[in-house]
């Protein structure tokens, strides 16, 4: 590690007439462009700050809250609710933050979906794609997340599929379940790290999530409900890395999926972690996500 010069902005964009935050680690004289994208639906940025000490090794790493997300405005129109809105928001993003400059774009959950969709449609700014428990479809990750569900202990088992068809998706017992299955899928750490509480507080408090997703992460009746971009995943010809945990809500048959329709792609499967691989394998993670961008980087310096 270099000692970098490493200058910390932040600020809002004006993006489709409203204020999008972003945090931007700037390395000087580095062109090495990382843009991360949070996942939620409606989340915040501040759970992926792991990854601004990658700006120590010569990687400008830029972070932003999604519209209707964290610290960011409400989009205007109720129809913007979308992975298509999200996806031309980015590329204004790339465009103020790095002009003409190409990026390696990491989404990580519902951000690795919506990594997917702009690498389908602008890949022509990418230098590599990182997809961090991703998906390409949701009707099949929540399949997946239903196989779990009948995998945990009786007593939850039976309490979230009791409450579920009542529509009762409030009542204490059945949030103890689902913070159970939580706990064993999303985070498997004792103590939840402050940056992660404060993103599951912004979730909270906007209504975001509710919109897109639904009431929580295995229960998906938002309008992102039926996408699905499987069968357009053999577009994709930038260098791709798709990272995953052993234990994740968004499976490793999942991140197998989207693995085995992209040509050339690497998988990498974090053996102690579930869906916040950042936190629970914080320095291997780090290593994997650096080791890909400075080899994305070598093969564009010999192209």
């Amino acid at each position: 590690m270099k000692g970098y010069s490493i200058n910390v902005e932040e600020g809002y964009k004006r993006i489709f007439g409203i204020n999008i935050y972003y945090k931007l680690y700037r390395v000087k004289g580095s062109n090495r462009n990382l843009v991360t994208l949070h996942g939620g639906p409606g989340g915040s940025h501040d759970y992926l700050i792991p990854l601004a000490d990658l700006s120590n090794y010569g990687i400008n790493v830029l972070f932003y809250d999604q519209f209707g997300c964290g610290r960011s405005d409400d989009p205007k129109d109720t129809s913007d609710y979308t992975i298509d809105h999200g996806l031309e928001e980015l590329e204004e993003l790339r465009k103020q933050v790095f002009g003409n400059d190409k990026i390696v774009l990491l989404g990580h959950s519902y951000g690795g979906a919506l990594a997917i969709a702009y690498a389908l449609k602008y890949q022509q700014f990418l230098r590599g794609l990182i997809v961090s428990s991703g998906l390409s479809s949701v009707p099949y990750t929540v399949k997946e997340m239903r196989r779990l569900i009948e995998e945990l202990p009786d007593k939850y088992k039976t309490i979230i599929k009791r409450y579920e068809s009542l529509g009762d998706f409030k009542n204490p017992e059945y949030l103890d379940a689902v913070n159970f299955f939580y706990s064993q899928h999303l985070l498997r750490l004792k103590e939840m790290p402050e940056p992660v509480k404060r993103t599951f507080e912004y979730i909270g408090k906007r209504r975001t999530y509710e919109i897109m997703n639904g009431p929580n992460e295995f229960t998906i009746i938002g309008t992102i409900k039926d996408w699905d971009v499987t069968e357009q995943l053999y577009k994709i010809t930038v260098p791709t890395l798709i990272t995953v945990g052993k234990y994740d809500e968004v499976t490793v048959n999942v991140a197998q999926l989207i693995h085995k329709n992209i040509k050339g792609s690497r998988l990498v499967i974090f053996e102690n972690s579930s869906h916040m691989a950042m936190w629970e394998e914080k320095d291997k993670y780090l290593e994997v996500i650096k080791e890909f961008i400075d080899q994305v980087y070598s093969l564009n310096m010999v192209k």
